[in-house]
């Protein structure tokens, strides 16, 4: 993931979770040049940043598969085609130039690119803050755990309720030298087997409760003041992390001023997965027709779908379906 930012490609994909992953390999199939961006720092979109831990059931060929095993076999499935991955990075304006578009990302960079193909899910992704964790960000204070193992050893606070903060607090456990989990209520909206597993494995969760404050020493954060309701102390406990997972929140951003045909945070797209504009296309849950289903499974049929017909749309020439994989050698 650490090809040079290029100039130009044939399509640049907005939304590197698994519809985005899928399209990125098929485009490679095709024999197009593919950059992806996506304002998350790792791959994977929604399952990477809220359900890495969680089974997920329903993709062809996989009786069960975990979300972030998952992610990592599509990426590995891409990346035999060297895509180049713009991460952490945001798409922003767009205009069209001689019949291509240059789509500025945040920092000054711009892509030109033939075709666009928008897979962002639900849109970009940003975390709810945690009010003491001001300034806190990258200096003990996390809002993913891509890599559980990076905190083996530590005391680990999860804050949170909802399924990403269990699934993380299950994930940690086995490795982490204590987890608590802080939650500012009684009631939680993971799932309520998650929170059983959760408590079957005698991890402390401290309820009706907001962290106040995070304090360091010299080798980094050292420990965190909690606020219990009804309590006349507050407790502080040992932590070198606090993953605030706290939820996100989703909008389209930029995208809603490129002129496309959008209605309750969807982009409205025909059969070919064409939008209102010619050469840039939609897939995955940000795509929305009649009857549309929103499945992982069904993204990776609509991306498909897309790069087959982008793949003509920049050159007419070309076939509509290239054949089947299995008959390349």
């Amino acid at each position: 993931m650490t090809n040079p930012t290029p100039t130009e490609v044939d399509i640049l994909i907005v939304g590197a979770g698994p519809t985005g992953l899928f399209a990125a390999y098929y485009a490679g199939f095709r024999e197009l040049k593919v950059a992806m961006v996506d304002s998350l720092p790792e791959p994977g979109g929604q399952v990477t940043a809220m359900y890495p831990e969680k089974m997920i059931y329903d993709v062809a060929g996989f009786p069960a598969v975990r979300g972030r095993d998952l992610v990592s076999a599509l990426v590995e499935q891409t990346d035999q085609w060297k895509p180049t991955y713009l991460l952490g990075r945001k798409a922003i304006t767009l205009s069209e130039v001689d019949g291509k578009f240059d789509v500025g990302l945040d920092g000054g960079a711009t892509i030109r690119a033939g075709a666009v193909l928008i897979t962002a899910g639900m849109g970009e992704f940003n975390p709810r803050p945690l009010p003491a964790g001001d300034g806190w960000l990258g200096r003990g204070m996390v809002h993913f755990v891509p890599e559980p193992e990076v905190h083996r050893g530590q005391n680990v606070i999860v804050v949170g309720g909802g399924d990403s903060a269990f699934d993380w607090a299950l994930s940690l456990h086995p490795i982490a030298k204590s987890v608590t989990l802080v939650h500012r209520r009684a009631k939680f909206r993971a799932f309520a087997s998650t929170v059983r597993q959760v408590r079957e494995l005698g991890v402390p969760i401290i309820t009706d409760a907001e962290v106040v404050e995070l304090r360091a020493d010299d080798a980094g954060l050292a420990e965190v003041e909690i606020k219990v309701k009804g309590e006349p102390e507050n407790r502080v406990l040992p932590a070198q992390t606090v993953v605030a997972a706290l939820g996100f929140t989703a909008d389209l951003g930029p995208i809603e001023s490129w002129g496309l045909k959008i209605d309750h945070r969807a982009i409205a797209v025909d059969t070919t997965m064409k939008t209102a504009r010619d050469k840039i296309y939609a897939a995955g849950d940000i795509a929305a027709y009649p009857g549309k289903v929103k499945l992982i499974a069904t993204g990776f049929g609509e991306a498909a779908t897309a790069v087959n017909n982008i793949a003509v749309a920049l050159n007419p020439e070309a076939h509509l379906f290239p054949g089947h994989s299995s008959d390349v050698s």
